[in-house]
């Protein structure tokens, strides 16, 4: 009786940790989030989300409440998830000049607050030189262009976070 008395004490700091997550997943770049919390050996929670195209997906599984998930999901899967949609049907990490994100971390597109950004739509380039920085865990990581060529489109925003594979420029 007393597992089921602090297990319910958990419930509803999940149901707000869910949404939170939920809306993070939407105000970002990321396209999935997992997390896994354990409380005590029988007493733990796994969520995973995901953005597909212009859907949430959220799956939660409580080991203390099985049911617990239906009300949670409706309400945390906000449909406005569109914009991070591109314009057209391309895939821009398929497009043949896209420079892809090598890990998991927050994108800059100039080398500190205030400056002038690396490149710019229209700019050309040479093979090797600074696009853009990679911030994962505390390392600034210099994202060079693959080939020498001409900045065709900026896919991220200065500060916002980009996950492994994820397009961040297109150099043609």
């Amino acid at each position: 009786m007393s597992n089921e008395s602090h297990n319910g004490k958990h419930h509803e700091g999940d149901v707000a940790f869910i949404q939170s997550l939920a809306e993070l997943l939407n105000a970002s770049e990321l396209n999935e989030i997992s997390v896994k919390r354990e409380y005590g050996e029988h007493d733990r929670l796994t969520v995973s989300l995901s953005k597909q195209g212009k859907q949430v997906a959220i799956a939660a599984q409580p080991a203390y409440a099985p049911s617990a998930p239906a009300p949670v999901a409706a309400p945390a899967a906000p449909a406005p998830a569109a914009p991070a949609a591109s314009d057209n049907n391309e895939d821009p990490a398929s497009l043949p000049g896209a420079v892809t994100s090598p890990m998991v971390g927050t994108a800059y597109l100039s080398p500190e607050p205030g400056a002038p950004a690396f490149v710019q739509v229209g700019q050309t380039v040479a093979e090797g030189e600074t696009l853009l920085i990679v911030e994962a865990m505390k390392t600034m990581n210099h994202i060079p262009a693959p080939k020498s060529g001409t900045v065709k489109r900026i896919l991220v925003d200065d500060g916002n976070p980009v996950e492994f594979g994820a397009p961040l420029m297109i150099v043609e």
